[in-house]
C-alpha cells in the first residue's frame, strides 16, 4: 500500500508493517493506524500515521540504553492487545529531538507496547518513579557502558 510519510514522502509499505492502536496514542487518540518504518539511522524507527502525513514519531528500543528498564503493566492492560507472554511484546519509547540543541530524550514513562503477532498496540503509563518522560539517551548509554556487568 502507498502512504504519505513525514520523513520519506510517498512510499510503498507492506501490510505487515501496519500497527493498530485501538485507543490511539496520548494526544492523538483519533489516529489509530500507523506503520512501523526503519529510520535511516539505526537504532531508530519511525511510527508513521497512515491518516495524517505530518504525524510521525521517532522510536527506540529502551533496553538499548537502559538495560535495567522494567515495563510493569497490568495483565488487564496486556489483555487489551492480547499479550499473554513477554515474547509477544515489542517495547518502544518515543524519542524527542529538540531543535535547540538540547539532548535527545526518550519517554520511559509512556512506552509503546506492541503485540508482534497481531500488530496491535497501546501506550502504557508506568508509575515507577525511576521512569520519566525525558531520559537523556546518550548520557544513559554512556552510563550503561560503564556499569559493571
Amino acid at each position: 500500500m502507498k502512504i504519505a510519510t513525514k520523513a520519506y514522502g510517498t512510499i510503498d509499505v507492506d501490510e505487515g508493517q501496519k500497527i493498530r492502536f485501538p485507543s490511539g496514542l496520548f494526544g492523538f487518540e483519533s489516529l489509530r493506524d500507523y506503520v512501523l518504518l526503519d529510520a535511516e539511522r539505526q537504532p531508530f524507527y519511525w511510527l508513521q500515521s497512515i491518516d495524517v502525513e505530518q504525524v510521525a514519531f521517532i522510536l527506540v528500543n529502551p533496553f538499548l540504553f537502559r538495560p535495567d528498564y522494567e515495563v510493569d503493566i497490568s495483565d488487564e492492560e496486556l489483555r487489551e492487545i492480547d499479550i499473554s507472554t513477554p515474547e509477544k511484546a515489542l517495547i518502544f519509547s518515543i524519542v524527542t529531538i529538540p531543535a535547540n540543541g538540547d539532548p535527545m530524550t526518550a519517554n520511559l514513562q509512556g512506552p509503546l507496547v506492541i503485540n508482534r503477532e497481531l500488530k496491535t498496540g497501546k501506550q502504557a503509563v508506568l508509575t515507577d518513579p525511576r521512569w520519566r518522560t525525558k531520559h537523556d539517551i546518550m548520557e544513559e548509554m554512556a552510563a550503561a557502558r560503564k556499569a559493571p556487568c
